[in-house]
């Protein structure tokens, strides 16, 4: 049976492009998580050490993190990515035909995490393609205090659609939204997952408190999303095709 995702909750996804969804995680997976988290940052630390760069792109040492294209070395991270919770969800909003596009950990270190700018995850890409799905994990509770993410309804936006955006000076972050609405805080659990379009506007606030915010973000395709040469821009891993789980190799 279909718990996890409403209709109500999918009728405001496709009217506001986004919804929250409650409890989704269980506890022994968030912990794993955690500390896969925590083995990343430490190797991303190291990684900049050696070029001897405090920022490596949108990447700042100490202070915010952003970490991808590492499932493959972490089966606590497929554990997640092609679990029967994310099937579901998957389905529900990208139908018959699902890809893993992209994953990466978004940290936010105590006391000094950056903000980030208001953007559509579509803004990063620079080209056209099909909307493709957000899912925003926190791996810890997450409050305006530990700057949450702030999601934009297409109405207050204007827009459902991918508008170029801005380079911004100094964090290397895009921008494509510039107005005075400062969205709605989703006040989230460890475990709860925000689902958003990759055309939903949104930013997130500094984190203020003395502890990191810590996030595995998720992103779900409904077909490949592919460059010029045919290529993936990221991964275009099946997980679903028409309706039916892809089968995976075990994890060695």
């Amino acid at each position: 049976m279909n718990t996890i995702l409403s209709k109500e909750q999918l009728k405001q996804f496709e009217e506001d492009g986004f919804c929250i969804v409650r409890n989704v995680i269980p506890q022994e997976l968030l912990d794993r998580l955690r500390d896969e988290c925590q083995r990343f940052m430490r190797e991303k630390d190291e990684e900049m050490d050696r070029k001897g760069v405090e920022v490596d792109e949108i990447n700042h040492k100490g202070k915010r993190y952003f970490i991808a294209l590492r499932y493959k070395d972490s089966k606590t991270m497929q554990d997640l990515i092609f679990s029967k919770q994310m099937e579901e969800i998957t389905k529900k909003i990208l139908g018959e035909d699902v890809y893993l596009f992209l994953e990466q950990f978004v940290v936010k270190a105590a006391d000094k995490g950056m903000t980030f700018s208001w953007h559509q995850d579509s803004g990063y890409l620079d080209f056209d393609h099909k909307p493709y799905l957000s899912a925003w994990c926190p791996l810890d509770d997450v409050t305006e205090e530990n700057g949450t993410v702030y999601l934009l309804p297409y109405k207050d936006a204007g827009t459902r659609k991918r508008i170029e955006h801005e380079l911004q000076e100094g964090t290397n972050d895009k921008v494509g939204y510039f107005g005075d609405n400062p969205g709605i805080p989703a006040i989230l659990k460890a475990g709860d997952i925000a689902l958003f379009s990759s055309t939903c506007f949104h930013r997130s606030g500094s984190n203020l408190t003395n502890k990191s915010r810590r996030v595995l973000l998720l992103q779900y395709s409904a077909e490949p999303i592919l460059k010029e040469n045919g290529e993936p821009l990221y991964w275009a891993d099946p997980f679903i095709k028409d309706g039916e789980r892809v089968k995976k190799e075990p994890v060695k």
